[in-house]
């Protein structure tokens, strides 16, 4: 249990570590190139979703199961903001002097916090194998959560967050991971048979944030050709760079069909 918690705080750290390197050193930079930076954000995004989407279906043994929870992801989490009030932060200026409308990263955050509940249940199905296979999946998810956690520092800064409530927000809904690690060490059986549909839901909502925020804010912030094509390539930027992490670094899957009991678990 020891080992879990620790794998888990480890991840949730990768909210912080990542995001700390790179504002020290083109922390300037950054701030002149946040729009831009919120398009590379939408490339890392979309490979992240494929993925996700892909173990979504996966976990829920198939199209035809998996699908359906990607729509529930989808619709739910667009009907939850459309109910709840709009979000007011300050709106920041552009490196020409310009203001521009700021984003709601709220649904991002959600969307985030039930993935990362994802996380810690395939963290605990990994430990409940062995020790050795839980701390390869920790590495991995590790190195993933790093630059979608940077990716999510990006839009946060354009959505109009200081640094340090950024930073906070991002370590708070990373703490999810506890969650999922917790009740899966637990009650593996049942917090596993969620998986598949936090994934799902998960998925959906990124869809959601991709075609409802990111896209369409890159879209509104481009001015002219020369705008459009410095987006277009962050954007293909972002999704080279989450390929090359998915593709080295991929996750480490617990061997499939292994039943193992709560009293396995307990014991282990």
């Amino acid at each position: 249990m020891i080992e879990l918690l620790g794998l888990s705080l480890l991840i949730m750290c990768a909210s912080l570590v990542g995001v700390f390197t790179v504002w020290n050193r083109v922390g300037s930079f950054i701030e002149k190139k946040l729009d831009y930076l919120v398009s590379f954000s939408s490339g890392v995004f979309l490979v992240f979703l494929y993925g996700l989407a892909t173990e979504a279906v996966e976990h829920a043994g198939g199209l035809a199961y998996g699908l359906p929870w990607l729509l529930v992801g989808a619709v739910g989490i667009w009907l939850i903001f459309k109910i709840l009030p709009s979000s007011h932060v300050h709106v920041h200026a552009h490196e020409e002097g310009e203001h521009h409308q700021p984003l709601d990263a709220r649904r991002m955050l959600l969307t985030d916090g039930i993935h990362n509940a994802a996380d810690g249940i395939f963290l605990a199905a990994s430990y409940a194998v062995s020790p050795a296979l839980a701390a390869t999946a920790g590495i991995s998810i590790f190195v993933h959560e790093a630059l979608q956690e940077i990716s999510e520092f990006f839009v946060l800064r354009d959505a109009g967050y200081s640094i340090k409530k950024a930073l906070g927000v991002n370590f708070l809904v990373s703490s999810t991971i506890l969650i999922g690690a917790v009740g899966g060490y637990f009650l593996l059986g049942a917090f596993e048979m969620l998986e598949g549909p936090l994934l799902g839901i998960a998925a959906g909502g990124i869809l959601v944030v991709l075609l409802h925020d990111l896209i369409p804010h890159s879209i509104r912030d481009a001015k002219n050709p020369r705008h459009y094509a410095l987006h277009l390539l962050w954007f293909f930027a972002g999704m080279l760079v989450m390929f090359a992490v998915t593709t080295f670094v991929p996750h480490a899957e617990p061997e499939p069909h292994k039943e193992v009991s709560v009293q396995s678990v307990l014991l282990a």
